[in-house]
C-alpha cells in the first residue's frame, strides 16, 4: 500500500492538542483524519513526528499515512485543506519508502519558544507568545540553558503524566535571541518528555528574574525531582518547528516562516 508524508502548521490555541480524544473534542489528529478519509474515501490513520499539547502550535509537523487511493499529490494538499478547520492547514505532500515512520526516523525535533517580556501583555501576541512581567537576564538565563545541552536525566521538567519510557534526553543545542522586543529560545533534541520545555522555559524564566541562581538551575536538574521545580509555564509561545530525517527520505528539512 502506498505511503504518503504530510506537513502541516496549526494554531495550536483552536485545538486541544494532538492526540484524538472523544468526538466531540477538537483535535489536530481528528480533524486531519476526517479530512483525508474524506479525499481518500476510505478510513485514514495518522503518525506524527511530535505530538503536541493543547495550545502548542506547529510550523513543520510530519505525518504519514498510508492509502490505496489513487490520487494525485496536490489532492492531499488543497482537497484536505478544504476539509480542514481554519486553523490548519497541509502545505506539503510526497509519497515516501513503504518503511518511512514520521516518528521513528526522526532523529531530532526542533521547538522554538517566543517570550514577551514587558510590564504590560500585547493583545496581538495573545495565543501566540509566552508573557512574563519580569525584565529578565538574557545572559544569566543563557548560562542556564547552556547546562542542558547533553544527554541527560531531565525528570526535574517531565509532567506527572508523562508516559516515555525513559527521562533520559539528548538536547543538541539551547538557543537564546532577542528580536523586536521579543525572546526566542531554540530547542533542538532527539525527543522531548511531556511539558518538558515548558517547564524549562518556567525555571529559564526563574532565572533570568533572579529568582533561582545559574548554580540552582543547574543543581535542580540534578536533582531529578519536579518537587523543587517551578511552575509549567503557559502554552501559548511553543511551536513545533520540524524534524531531522535521513536524507535519503527526502523529507524537506524545516526552516521556520520569516514571521517567526
Amino acid at each position: 500500500m502506498p505511503r504518503y508524508a504530510l506537513i502541516l502548521s496549526y494554531d495550536g490555541s483552536r485545538f486541544f492538542g494532538w492526540q484524538k480524544q472523544t468526538e466531540n473534542v477538537p483535535t489536530v489528529q481528528a480533524a486531519l483524519e476526517h479530512a483525508l478519509s474524506a479525499i481518500a474515501g476510505e478510513r485514514i490513520n495518522v503518525i506524527t513526528a511530535g505530538r503536541t499539547d493543547t495550545g502548542v502550535h506547529a510550523t513543520a509537523q510530519v505525518v504519514h499515512f498510508d492509502s490505496e487511493a489513487d490520487r494525485p499529490l496536490q489532492a492531499w494538499v488543497r482537497g484536505v485543506n478544504a476539509h480542514l478547520p481554519e486553523g490548519a492547514a497541509v502545505w506539503h505532500a510526497q509519497t515516501v519508502a513503504p518503511h518511512f515512520h514520521a516518528r521513528f526516523d526522526a532523529s531530532g525535533r526542533h521547538y522554538r519558544y517566543i517570550l514577551q517580556s514587558a510590564p504590560v501583555r500585547s493583545p496581538l501576541l495573545s495565543g501566540k507568545a509566552g508573557w512574563t512581567h519580569y525584565r529578565l537576564d538574557t545572559a544569566a538565563m543563557g548560562e542556564a540553558a547552556a547546562r542542558l545541552v547533553g544527554t541527560h536525566d531531565f525528570s526535574s521538567f517531565r509532567a506527572a503524566q508523562c508516559q516515555a519510557k525513559s527521562p533520559v534526553k539528548t538536547l543538541y543545542s539551547v538557543r537564546l535571541s532577542e528580536c523586536g522586543g521579543l525572546l526566542k529560545l531554540d530547542f533542538h533534541g532527539n525527543a522531548f518528555l511531556h511539558h518538558m520545555i515548558r517547564n524549562i522555559v518556567g525555571a529559564l524564566v526563574y532565572v533570568g528574574s533572579n529568582r533561582l541562581s545559574v548554580e540552582g538551575f543547574a543543581a535542580l536538574l540534578a536533582e531529578k525531582s519536579r518537587l523543587k521545580a517551578p511552575p509549567t509555564f503557559m502554552p501559548d509561545g511553543l511551536y513545533f518547528t520540524g524534524a531531522d530525517y535521513p536524507e535519503h527520505f527526502g523529507i524537506p528539512a524545516p526552516k521556520l516562516p520569516p514571521w517567526l
